[in-house]
């Protein structure tokens, strides 16, 4: 099978770009979200639901992703098998995870974790905005018209 976009979709505000996109350039998707997430059926996208458990995404994605696929997902630890498994991995904000952003990332993860536990606690992630959903869609299009000038879509 070629590549594939794998979408972690439980709270996933780019799930729309995703499919419109991927439908120019006659790539499958792959949605999967918990049963607590409804997600629309569109043509190209696979809706995958799992269990509501801790992980259950995580894990499902983790066991089905492929060299080449591209992983959108805002969690920095799946982003990190997808890297490990030689899969491309964006954010929903735009951003491509690579081997050596992520160590930086997953530190300051750890970091603001401490920090909890000990009783500080930061603002959390900013809004989402129009010029974060511009940035991922512009990063999605260069992706997969490089995938596609390289023949590999």
């Amino acid at each position: 099978m070629g590549v594939k976009i794998i979408v972690d979709a439980d709270a996933c505000p780019v799930k729309n770009e995703i499919a419109d996109a991927a439908k120019r350039f006659g790539v499958p998707v792959v949605m999967v979200a918990s049963y607590d997430h409804r997600l629309e059926a569109r043509e190209g996208v696979s809706i995958v639901q799992v269990d509501r458990s801790d992980q259950s995404v995580d894990l499902y994605i983790a066991n089905r992703i492929s060299s080449g696929d591209i992983l959108v997902t805002q969690d920095f630890g799946l982003a990190t098998i997808g890297l490990a498994k030689k899969a491309i991995a964006l954010s929903n904000r735009g951003q491509t995870y690579t081997d050596r952003t992520i160590d930086f990332l997953l530190e300051n993860r750890h970091e603001s974790a401490k920090q909890r536990r000990g009783g500080k606690y930061g603002k959390g992630p900013k809004p989402f905005t129009e010029q974060d959903r511009q940035s991922f869609l512009q990063t999605l299009t260069k992706l997969l018209t490089r995938l596609q000038e390289n023949g590999t879509i």
